[in-house]
């Protein structure tokens, strides 16, 4: 096993092509929920370890709808991660959050279709757990203030509603979320942040608006090029916000975000069945060791 690091980041490859990063080295890690998106790259940067993972893969071959999520956070949960920064790109549902901002949600709607792998607890064992709160409140904050320090525009708090994709908004659908009072969409936050939890590591998202989705009636509707054009531009705020954010965290920190079994697991634990304990030992081995 590679070495342990404390703190993760999904995002773009992009994201770890910075020139604070040093002493880079890459690690395969194989998981019970099979490999994770790509090989993970470990650096240092401000002084502390971090471990990154490009979400859609090297080269972007995974669509919202086929990355393997569940294998991404057990990787990083493996290595010894305890808090993750998400960083996406997303758009608008509200006209003061503009693109080029970047949203610090506190909240999160699965509007998403497909099974994702939206929970560790498939079979064998189940695990109830709160995500009330589905983000960290405190590692949040911590996000927050770096972007700022970056000089991001940031908004702090709202609903993030996750839609399956590939495919951008209908405007009945986008107006429909904008009823539903959530105030910026993508494909990928869901189920990250859950994941997450059930792996007991913090979580935030630093969301990136590159648009106004469909609903404006002023702009023109989501392409591809927009959402590219907006992340470049944003990339180096992103990467320095990153290691804002990074500088600013204490590693070693607890927080109810790394409890969040305690009490949740249902099933009897004469009733677990051995292979079924091996797959989630890297979940749940705290609690059976």
């Amino acid at each position: 096993m590679a070495e342990t690091v404390h703190i993760g980041v999904i995002g773009g490859s992009g994201l770890y092509h910075m020139p604070e990063l040093t002493d880079i080295v890459t690690t395969s890690v194989e998981t019970p929920f099979g490999r994770p998106s790509a090989d993970i790259v470990i650096g240092t940067l401000r002084g502390k370890r971090v471990a990154f993972i490009p979400r859609h893969g090297v080269g972007h071959i995974y669509t919202p709808s086929t990355v393997p999520y569940r294998a991404n956070l057990c990787a990083l949960k493996m290595l010894g991660v305890r808090q993750i920064i998400g960083v996406s790109a997303c758009g608008s549902l509200r006209e003061d959050y503009a693109p080029g901002h970047i949203v610090i949600p506190d909240q999160l709607f699965d509007h998403t279709k497909a099974d994702r792998g939206r929970s560790f607890f498939d079979t064998g064992l189940v695990a109830h757990v709160s995500v009330a709160e589905p983000f960290c409140a405190e590692l949040n904050h911590v996000t927050a203030a770096a972007v700022r320090r970056s000089g991001g525009d940031v908004h702090e708090g709202g609903t993030f509603i996750t839609i399956e994709g590939p495919r951008f908004s209908t405007k009945g659908e986008s107006h429909v979320y904008q009823k539903w009072g959530c105030s910026i969409i993508g494909m990928t936050t869901s189920p990250e942040a859950f994941l997450a939890r059930e792996a007991e590591m913090c979580f935030t998202s630093m969301s990136h608006i590159t648009d106004y989705d469909v609903w404006h009636t002023s702009k023109e509707p989501v392409t591809v090029d927009m959402v590219i054009e907006t992340m470049n531009h944003n990339l180096k705020i992103a990467q320095q916000a990153v290691a804002e954010a990074v500088e600013g965290l204490d590693e070693h920190r607890d927080c109810a975000c790394h409890h969040a079994l305690d009490n949740a697991i249902m099933t009897d634990r004469k009733a677990i069945a051995p292979d079924t304990l091996a797959r989630l030992k890297p979940i749940v081995g705290r609690l059976f060791a």
